[in-house]
């Protein structure tokens, strides 16, 4: 059983939460933490300074509502927004907090991924912890 369980979190119809959810509930230990963390990717620089400001802080305020939003269908979890790209920003996070589990929700892989890789691709390479992938 694991204690201290990270669900990363997309804001999109594709990934099912409850799912996620579902497995954290089994997967935990008697008391078990849950962060739920969503990545905000970074705009590259030379596009960013063609969005006003107020854009940015609008979007990061509404990734944080939606977010505790879905932390409160988890009880006892807690949620964190950070910045980066989303595979290195999980694994990265997973290990400054001493993460031993990540639930994670992945798309069918198509061509594109091939070339590029998917998140769920880097997580499970890279993670010092168990990586439980859901499709």
């Amino acid at each position: 059983m694991y204690t201290n369980i990270l669900l990363p979190v997309v804001f999109d119809k594709d990934h099912d939460t409850e799912v996620s959810f579902q497995i954290a509930r089994a997967l935990a230990a008697k008391d078990a933490k849950f962060t739920l963390v969503h990545v905000m990717e970074n705009i590259p620089s030379y596009a960013a300074v063609e969005i006003p400001e107020q854009v940015f802080v609008d979007r990061r305020a509404e990734a944080d509502e939606n977010l505790n939003a879905m932390a409160q269908k988890l009880p006892g979890a807690s949620s964190t927004l950070i910045s980066g790209h989303a595979g290195r920003a999980i694994v990265q996070y997973a290990n400054d907090h001493d993460i031993d589990c990540i639930i994670l929700a992945s798309h069918k892989p198509g061509l594109e991924n091939f070339f590029l890789g998917s998140t769920a691709d880097r997580v499970v390479r890279h993670a010092k912890c168990a990586v439980h992938v859901i499709r």
